[in-house]
């Protein structure tokens, strides 16, 4: 064929396939909010195929480790050394390298540092707080050499958070590069600087806590899609990683006990015999069994050894590595046994302090095990040996491969009665120890921190989403998740602000100051609610009523197995989720993750029908009937009655004739004739269909829906019969496909309809359930009745108020304002 003649078919029969800009929209307003979305996703390749499955020149690189680190806690600082081995899978030559320099971020020069912002004028005591550490002490990576196999050194740049180290020769594909690392920095104190890892510190029995992540030079991603993910880390968008193995050698006080990523190597070199004995008790154990008890952690604190101990790890094919010691540490564990070839059973393990008791050794190592039962049956198998729960400070988590760390802790509750002290109270004995209790909210958060952070190892720690790009991805998906599991825990799980996901998510999505989900990590507004609330809620939608949990969980899984130890991207979990089901979804992402609408749907209007016999002599009751309902008699002629009055006719029968004695509904000849001629014009199908629908007597409705919100969805209904029976309708979001806004929708129905409601069990995340009954319901609460207060300022009796003791310890978190005071010009 001529190749003139073949680029002008190919311009020709492109747009028609939808490709690029092809398609648009000039007459008129339509909007076509099924449009496919195929048009505005990467095109497929021989890296990732349209079915959403990787291609088969899938290729992703690999770094090995070999890292040796020593703590030093008398200054609170970190000297380690690595050798990494780099292996280039991609089609491409490399003539450079970039590494993550995470600690990076804490610089005074630091891009996150430079370009922090406030929202009002002020000042909260941890912010100052942070300042003086800044001020006190350099933070960042500091990069003592870095060389070649050989020890020849390298050529190296630090651009802020990522540095890049020039080869000598370059990396073609198919090989790899060994070369080494010499670093050094201080901890963060993470309670006042914030962050991910360092240390918290306990001011009663002078002991810290010491949690490592972010701490060694990593590698960046390079991808198909984007090749090197060299984006600086500004603290929000998390990372991008490749897969590897990992020997760590992990120097610390020989009284700490260490959790790490990964398997003990050399329990006999830093565990007693005790200790070893009930490791291998846990092994075996469906309940936790200590390793180290709570009397012997209090014992192992107040010691404070000064010798050191070497604790070995391996880890195999995880992305990433964190620890974390402490003398403070009770340490328990039992054994998750799973049908698995490779990894039958796994160690479930939860270390942390005293003050953490009792609800960390009630609840935290079953949550461990919980996840990994739900999950496993929604994705795949755990994969690794080990899943650690540790508790690095008071609230919140952070995942790493096969270690998390969690919040939440009791509080220390100090009996107080009333007495003959002159303040009319007395403290409880100060050598009494302080009784722990807890909250509904703190149990519930700490379950579902455990659960949402182990979760996080099957996303994205295997499944391996690019975080530092698309943060839902993960915490989406693993929130999702982390819901299923919340409600197969017990039913009535405490949840936040005490209201369902889908009843919370409307507030956020009816917000103006608020960006789509697809929205890159660092631009991301209402962090929490974008990245993490409205896509767990997007995909309860899509289990629970837009696919159903058949189909979606089919497809979940299938996304997961494809991409398990892989790289994917928003358009691979899409387009898998639309080719394991069947279900074209393109609708849903366009309009849950590309766009900022949110779920309003008001029924506007219901009418009622019954087939009309077109015969006129049985249809003038009811259209007598039908005129005098919506036309009821003149109140003024009404009231005339009532008052005694009569018209003129009335008093006159010689002023009546004919059309007082037929009013406007009565039959007539041509009327007949009229009927007659209808009849005579059908056909035979159409005078039997007519027929049928006289003997069925149905009813008609007719109801209408209007789309206030902008987001197209499934209309779930409840109707509730005259004879007070239900029934439950679901009609798909496809209804939308020609008017987005506006519907009418038509129900032949053999009983007559009382009320109909749209979405009655609160499935669609719908804003406003005022306008989705009809008729309306009217909406029932209580009132408190409220006394106005008096708030005058009494100079004189405010200056008789006994003062209160000076405290000179700390007192709260930290997070009240400093006062500020305008600056005189």
């Amino acid at each position: 064929m001529n190749p003139l003649r073949t680029c002008v078919i190919l311009l020709l029969i492109l747009p028609a396939l939808g490709f690029a800009d092809a398609i648009r929209q000039t007459k008129g307003d339509f909007y076509d909010a099924f449009r496919q979305l195929d048009v505005d996703l990467p095109t497929s390749n021989a890296y990732r195929t349209a079915s959403g499955a990787p291609g088969s020149q899938y290729w992703q690189q690999r770094a090995d480790y070999k890292i040796k680190v020593k703590l030093d806690e008398s200054k609170r600082r970190i000297d380690a050394s690595e050798t990494i081995t780099y292996i280039n899978h991609s089609p491409d030559t490399l003539r450079y390298i970039w590494i993550q320099l995470d600690q990076n971020r804490h610089r005074d020069d630091s891009t996150a540092r430079l370009t922090a912002t406030s929202d009002e004028d002020q000042l909260s005591y941890r912010t100052l707080a942070a300042k003086h550490k800044f001020d006190d002490l350099e933070y960042g990576h500091e990069i003592i050499s870095v060389a070649d196999s050989e020890g020849n050194a390298l050529e190296h740049k630090i651009v802020d958070t990522m540095m890049r180290i020039d080869l000598p020769t370059e990396l073609e594909p198919g090989e790899s590069n060994s070369f080494s690392i010499d670093w050094s920095f201080n901890m963060v104190q993470t309670d006042r600087i914030g962050g991910r890892n360092g240390y918290e510190e306990f001011d009663e029995t002078d002991t810290y806590i010491y949690f490592l992540a972010q701490w060694f030079p990593r590698l960046a991603a390079y991808t198909d899609y984007g090749g090197w993910n060299n984006k600086q880390f500004l603290g929000r968008g998390e990372f991008a990683l490749e897969f590897g193995d990992y020997e760590v050698e992990i120097t610390v006080p020989e009284d700490h006990i260490v959790s790490a990523s990964g398997e003990l190597q050399n329990a006999n070199a830093v565990l007693n015999k005790t200790q070893r004995e009930r490791l291998r008790e846990a092994k075996s154990a469906e309940k936790p069994v200590f390793i180290v008890t709570p009397e012997e952690a209090l014992e192992n604190e107040a010691e404070k050894a000064t010798g050191t101990k070497t604790w070995k790890f391996r880890a195999n094919n995880v992305r990433d590595f964190a620890w974390s010691s402490s003398r403070k540490f009770i340490w328990d564990a039992m054994t998750h046994e799973q049908d698995d070839a490779d990894v039958p059973e796994v160690l479930a393990m939860s270390f942390y302090p005293n003050e953490a008791m009792p609800i960390w050794a009630n609840y935290s190592t079953e949550a461990v095990v919980h996840t990994m039962e739900v999950y496993s049956r929604f994705a795949f198998n755990y994969p690794y040996p080990t899943a650690q729960s540790v508790n690095t400070w008071k609230r919140g988590g952070m995942e790493y491969p096969m270690i998390t760390f969690n919040g939440y802790r009791p509080e220390p509750y100090e009996s107080k009665k009333e007495d003959e002290a002159e303040d009319g109270v007395i403290d409880a004995d100060e050598n009494e120890d302080p009784t722990y209790t807890y909250s509904r909210n703190t149990k519930a958060a700490l379950i579902l921190v455990i659960i949402h952070e182990i979760g996080h190892i099957y996303f994205p720690m295997v499944v391996n989403s690019d975080e530092r790009q698309w943060t839902w991805m993960d915490e989406g998906i693993n929130t999702f998740l982390q819901k299923v599991a919340e409600y197969e825990w017990e039913d009535d799980f405490p949840q936040y602000g005490n209201k369902p996901l889908l009843d919370s998510i409307s507030s956020y999505m009816t917000t103006s100051n608020q960006v789509p989900i697809m929205t890159q990590s660092d631009s991301v507004l209402q962090f929490g609610a974008n990245s993490y609330a409205k896509p767990a809620a997007a995909l309860t939608v899509l289990r629970e009523t837009v696919m159903g949990r058949e189909l979606f969980d089919f497809a979940f899984k299938e996304y997961a197995q494809r991409w398990k130890f892989r790289r994917p991207t928003p358009a691979d979990f899409f387009r898998t989720m639309e080719d394991a089901s069947g279900v074209d979804l393109d609708w849903f992402w366009r309009g849950w993750f590309y766009s900022t609408d949110h779920v309003d749907i008001a029924i506007k209007d219901v009418r009622e029908y019954k087939i009309s016999s077109l015969d006129p002599d049985k249809e003038i009751d009811f259209d007598r009937a039908e005129y005098e309902t919506n036309h009821p008699e003149p109140v003024t002629q009404s009231r005339n009655r009532e008052a005694g009055m009569t018209t003129r006719v009335e008093r006159n029968d010689e002023l009546r004739d004919f059309y007082n004695e037929n009013d406007q509904f009565t039959v007539t000849n041509k009327d007949r004739n009229g009927y007659l001629d209808t009849l005579e014009g059908l056909e035979k199908w159409e005078r039997d269909t007519l027929e049928r629908a006289l003997e069925d007597d149905d009813y008609i409705y007719f109801v209408d829906f209007e789309n206030i919100g902008g987001l197209p969805m499934p209309l779930p209904l409840l109707i509730t019969n005259d004879d007070g029976t239900n029934e439950s309708l679901l009609i798909p979001a496809e209804i939308w496909r020609r008017n987005h806004k506006n519907v009418t929708k038509m129900l032949i129905r053999e009983k007559a309809m009382k009320r109909i409601e749209l979405d009655p069990h609160h499935e669609t995340a719908d804003a406003d359930y005022a306008n989705n009954s009809y008729p309306p319901r009217i909406r029932r609460s209580r009132i408190e009745l409220y006394k106005s207060e008096d708030k005058k300022k009494d100079l004189m009796a405010d200056m008789l108020e006994k003062l209160k003791e000076t405290k000179t310890e700390e007192d709260g978190e930290g997070t009240n304002d400093v006062p500020l005071q305008q600056a005189s010009e």
